[in-house]
């Protein structure tokens, strides 16, 4: 198989790559991979919400939630190996099957006379059988454009635009997620929500397995031409993963003190507005990142855009009622979703050869552990000591994301 082309023709306007992309995939693709990485945003705020309503605790409802978060740290990284030793086709049919079942096992257990134990255990085998379709997409569509016949600066720009996307995408769907989750509860029950989950990864995960750009990732490498997988610990790919671990931070810390700024505040109800304005930024901002110049190169615009999310934290931390608490949310937004797209930018341009579905899951499971950690720490602050301390807790987590860019700077090309 013949490497990327490598010449020196002059940069094209960015339209011209992103329209090869397009073809080279098919328009549907998108479609197909932004549904089927749905279902995980819905199973989290879902489970809770049906919990709370089969077992009458809202402490039980909490901890099955996490443990669908602790089973997908636990296993994700490895499903991303799986998926470059055999291929993304067959672990991602074998997990959409295999969760489908488990979300209505799930069901059955919640509603039914079993141990709470048993609630947890499943809870936890629903994460863990999670697809990983969001690393999955960014390493197809890694090798997509690998393949594609450009410019070097061309395949970069392009590249930093595919991660953009990817994560502009995963913003939209975690913030509208759980508003479906919402409307389905309404409208039929609160075990409607995990059981229309469980149809759509049926039905959406197997055709983004069965979708032909699943030849395009990482498995089409010859075995002798992957790299060993102790490559995938390198400084640099490292580094990033630690980026992707303090933005999921950053994440939880935020949602978490906003809860309780807006509780003490009086204003409750506002949360979901208010922490939906930094998600638009920072879905908007996301999509633009192939349009900066390419002098500003990626390691400096870790350093940048952190600066912003760090400022926008500090504004947070100041504000004193909602309208300043969404200005200071919609700064934190322009720098937190290009941060995340060049953080995952790097890390494709420096995973070794066939290991990149590992890479991206290793990324993404790093942003779900600082989310996790950050909001069970902040909530122990915030119960104890209230929001007055809980919301500089995010200032914390940008000012670990600004460090380790620094370090960053240091990583060899």
């Amino acid at each position: 198989m013949s490497g990327p082309v490598t010449d020196v023709r002059p940069a094209v306007p960015l339209g011209r790559p992103i329209r090869a992309l397009a073809g080279s995939v098919g328009l549907g693709y998108f479609a197909v991979a932004l549904i089927a990485r749905l279902p995980y945003a819905m199973i989290v705020v879902g489970v809770l919400t049906m919990v709370v309503d089969a077992r009458g605790s809202l402490g039980v409802g909490g901890l099955t939630s996490a443990m669908v978060g602790l089973g997908t740290i636990a296993t994700g990284p490895l499903i991303g190996a799986a998926a470059d030793r055999w291929g993304q086709r067959p672990v991602l049919l074998l997990a959409a099957l295999v969760q489908s079942l488990v979300l209505v096992a799930l069901v059955a257990v919640a509603y039914g006379d079993t141990p709470d134990g048993l609630l947890l255990l499943m809870a936890a085998l629903a994460g863990a059988t999670a697809p990983q379709v969001s690393p999955m997409s960014r390493a197809r569509l890694v090798g997509t454009v690998g393949r594609l016949r450009l410019a070097p600066d061309d395949r970069g720009r392009l590249q930093e635009s595919t991660m953009g996307y990817e994560s502009a995408v995963d913003e939209t769907v975690f913030v509208f997620g759980p508003v479906l989750v919402g409307v389905v509860a309404i409208a039929a029950n609160p075990a409607a929500p995990v059981l229309a989950a469980a149809a759509l990864t049926l039905v959406f995960v197997s055709a983004f397995a069965l979708h032909p750009t699943a030849r395009t990732a990482s498995h089409a490498v010859a075995a002798g031409d992957r790299q060993p997988a102790r490559a995938v610990a390198r400084p640099g790919i490292l580094l990033a993963a630690f980026g992707t671990f303090a933005t999921g931070l950053f994440f939880g810390a935020m949602l978490t003190s906003l809860t309780a700024f807006a509780d003490e505040g009086g204003f409750p109800e506002q949360t979901g507005i208010l922490y939906g304005i930094m998600g638009i930024g920072s879905a908007a901002l996301a999509l633009s990142v192939g349009l900066l110049p390419r002098r500003f190169t990626l390691p400096w615009r870790w350093i940048g855009f952190t600066a912003v999310v760090l400022v926008g934290a500090v504004l947070a931390a100041g504000a004193t009622g909602a309208i300043s608490m969404g200005w200071a949310l919609a700064l934190a937004g322009c720098g937190i979703g290009p941060t995340l797209a060049t953080l995952y930018a790097l890390a494709a341009a420096r995973a070794p050869r066939g290991r990149e579905a590992t890479v991206m899951s290793i990324l993404g499971s790093a942003v779900v552990v600082g989310q996790a950690l950050a909001s069970m720490v902040v909530g122990l602050v915030a119960e104890s000591a209230g929001a007055s301390l809980a919301v500089w807790t995010p200032v914390v987590a940008a000012a670990l994301l600004l460090v380790a860019g620094a370090a960053n700077l240091r990583v060899r090309r």
